[in-house]
């Protein structure tokens, strides 16, 4: 069955049938990293006493309804067979992930990571993304050195 088109603004686009589920970040202590995203990022954490039980092999934060961040140890590598190579990508960076936020929350998040020392780029204008040109954006990166970009459009 092929999916819905329907046209707008940006040009003719799928009519919600294909969405992000989710992205597989590799990081060192999960635990650590589900506190940096809740604190940082303002992220619901999820399963992460399961995680510290060791019922279940990583925590996850969720981004929005339909999309969360799985934090994956390094260790759970060795497990990754599900095709051939993939049990080498432990630590294999992805370039970056971007957010895209309301004005507000880019303003509150770029403030929090200045006062918690985070690095953070300078502002770029009218990058390009999934929406058309952002206004505004920026990059800067998590304790395990994964990058992420943060942008607003309106």
């Amino acid at each position: 069955m092929r999916p819905t088109m329907k046209t707008t603004s940006l040009g003719t686009m799928t009519h919600n049938t294909t969405r992000l589920d989710h992205v597989v970040l590799w990081v060192r202590d999960p635990v650590a990293a589900a506190r940096f995203y809740e604190k940082t990022l303002g992220l619901e954490p999820l399963r992460v006493t399961e995680y510290t039980a060791g019922t279940v092999s990583f925590p996850s934060v969720r981004l929005n309804d339909e999309t969360i961040l799985d934090l994956a140890p390094h260790s759970l590598a060795e497990r990754m067979r599900v095709v051939p190579g993939a049990d080498g990508s432990a630590g294999h960076p992805v370039n970056h992930i971007c957010l895209s936020l309301s004005p507000h929350d880019f303003e509150a998040l770029r403030a929090r990571l200045e006062e918690q020392a985070i690095t953070v780029s300078d502002l770029a204008y009218d990058s390009y993304g999934a929406r058309g040109p952002a206004r505004r954006s920026f990059y800067f990166g998590d304790p395990d050195g994964n990058i992420l970009e943060a942008r607003h459009y309106e």
